[in-house]
């Protein structure tokens, strides 16, 4: 993942694993967002939270991707 590929108000799609239900995982929209603490970063905004864009998240730019990704990782 390349942070800067990313522009603050960019919808993206993430895979978002129930925490409640471990082997539950659905497709979410969020959104890239300047960093309230630090507005030179941005940051993924999902559930009113907001969490560093690591190498640890898969970004998708597009619910087509996601989707099909999705069916390769957990069908």
């Amino acid at each position: 993942m390349q942070k800067e590929q990313y522009n603050a108000g960019d919808s993206v799609y993430i895979f978002y694993r129930n925490p409640h239900v471990l082997d539950v995982a659905n497709i979410q929209e969020a959104e890239i967002v300047n960093n309230p603490d630090n507005p030179n970063e941005l940051v993924l905004f999902l559930f009113e939270s907001y969490y560093p864009l690591t190498n640890d998240i898969l970004i998708f730019t597009s619910e087509m991707d996601a989707v099909q990704a999705y069916h390769q990782y957990f069908h």
